[in-house]
């Protein structure tokens, strides 16, 4: 009995695990340290991941090489991945701004075959997120870091009809 568990374990180990999420790289950046002895250079990454079915998340990471640091923002935004609410399969329920230290991010729910009006993070966010037909417009500073996170706290304060139903404790009939 024994024997066959550790079997099972060992290549079930070796099997690759189906990737769940799809990933972006947002940013790159190189890190210095100057020290006593001279500069010491690191990466951090900055990373989306989602499913294009409504979920979402953003991770950093850093590390000696560029490629450890993306796995590490990888995990990192796994684990921080959360629902977004989608009408229709392609847009947001209703107008958000999302604020992330000096960087706004304006987004507006759009009709169908309007595409995704947005560029660099806010694109590679939304369209992660499973969203098609939105316009977006970015306010404050442009830093992708937080341009990145403030269109993920722009799509977590969506709410839907139904959830606003569901606060109140009344049916959706009652709200129309």
């Amino acid at each position: 009995m024994e024997q066959e568990t550790r079997e099972t374990r060992e290549t079930r180990r070796r099997e690759p695990r189906p990737k769940m999420y799809e990933t972006e790289i947002i940013n790159i950046g190189r890190v210095t340290k100057v020290t006593k002895g001279g500069r010491h250079f690191r990466f951090s990454a900055t990373v989306a991941v989602g499913d294009r079915k409504g979920k979402v998340g953003i991770g950093t990471g850093k590390a000696n090489e560029v490629p450890d640091a993306i796995k590490k923002a990888e995990q990192a935004a796994t684990k921080n991945v959360v629902r977004v609410s989608v009408v229709d399969n392609s847009t947001i329920p209703h107008e958000a701004i999302g604020v992330r230290g000096a960087s706004k991010v304006m987004l507006k729910p759009a009709s169908k075959g309007t595409g995704v009006k947005a560029g660099g993070p806010v694109r590679a966010v939304l369209e992660l997120a499973g969203i098609t037909d939105i316009l977006s417009k970015s306010l404050g500073s442009n830093t992708k870091i937080n341009m990145a996170y403030a269109t993920l706290e722009a799509l977590k304060a969506q709410k839907t009809v139904e959830k606003i139903a569901a606060l109140r404790g009344k049916k959706v009939e009652d709200l129309k």
